[in-house]
């Protein structure tokens, strides 16, 4: 049995390096940042929560019920991942049963067996499989993916190139993940940096902002909450209230304070974001009917601090 298990570890060392990913995306199809032509109508923010991301898919469908389609849409890291799905065509219906079917296997690495880190390849390949292998700018709906330069709270914008490697860059949680490499730079999860990015939106031409924080609310964190846990999320609440007065609306779903990874947790998160989106309907819409009134048309631009090369 010991020998047994010996092979079985020494098989998958042998195995994640033949897997291994050297992280670095380059080339002309890399995650790019491109200077928008014109503005954009109505921006949705999705914002980092790892599994509390499917929350987003409720936003989305109360907005949909609604007839609020966006004209861009901006995520950090869970909420890039939704993002990418949504603006590549995918409905808020078709978001929901992917998440009831999803399957935890399609993001799963070898690596994983010995301890290591992920590379995040696996979350690469899935998004692009889902949105038939276009670029960024292929995409029917405006994107952008946020990450973070490693060890700053830099954040860094990807609207164009491969989508799955702007989603695996921006989703590439430190202690996790490894950073990934585009265009010389290591890059972090865009939660390092840019939280609920609204600020990114409004610098890529937004007019309007709609942004959902789906993390969790600090007066309800239970007493036994780790300390980590809490430090990491005043640092988040911090990040966020430093942008959200760039929102219109800012949606934020009390979906509890523990993530879970059962069918039935995405389920429930789903209706509390749907519910409490709704609720906010009539914010949506005069912020939406304020901005009716077409402004002389300016080009859209990014602090160069900000953008990838």
């Amino acid at each position: 049995m010991r020998a047994t298990r010996a092979a079985c570890a020494a098989l998958a060392w042998v195995l994640a390096g033949c897997l291994g990913d050297s992280g670095r995306l380059e080339g002309p199809g890399a995650p790019r940042f491109e200077t928008p032509s014109r503005e954009s109508g109505v921006a949705v923010v999705l914002g980092s929560g790892g599994p509390r991301g499917f929350a987003h898919i409720g936003a989305l469908l109360a907005l949909e019920e609604a007839g609020i389609r966006p004209d861009l849409v901006v995520g950090s890291s869970a909420g890039a991942l939704v993002g990418a799905l949504y603006a590549s065509g995918k409905s808020p219906r078709e978001l929901e049963a992917m998440a009831r079917d999803v399957n935890v296997l399609d993001f799963f690495e070898v690596r994983m067996v010995t301890g290591g880190l992920a590379t995040g390849r696996a979350v690469q390949d899935y998004v692009n499989r889902h949105v038939g292998d276009r670029p960024i700018e292929a995409f029917p709906m405006a994107f952008a993916a946020v990450a973070a330069r490693e060890g700053t709270s830099i954040a860094v914008v990807f609207n164009a190139g491969d989508a799955g490697g702007a989603v695996r860059a921006s989703s590439a949680s430190p202690g996790r993940f490894e950073p990934v490499r585009i265009g010389g730079e290591a890059l972090v999860d865009g939660d390092e940096a840019s939280p609920v990015p609204i600020r990114a939106a409004r610098q890529l031409g937004a007019k309007v902002v709609i942004a959902i924080d789906v993390s969790a609310h600090r007066s309800t964190s239970p007493p036994d909450a780790p300390a980590e846990w809490v430090r990491k999320d005043e640092r988040r609440a911090a990040q966020v209230r430093a942008e959200a007065g760039e929102a219109d609306v800012l949606v934020h779903p009390d979906i509890g304070y523990y993530a879970g990874h059962t069918a039935e947790y995405r389920q429930r998160v789903i209706a509390i974001a749907a519910a409490a989106t709704r609720e906010r309907l009539p914010e949506i819409r005069a912020a939406i009917a304020r901005e009716g009134a077409a402004q002389p048309s300016r080009t859209a631009s990014m602090p160069a601090a900000e953008t990838a090369r």
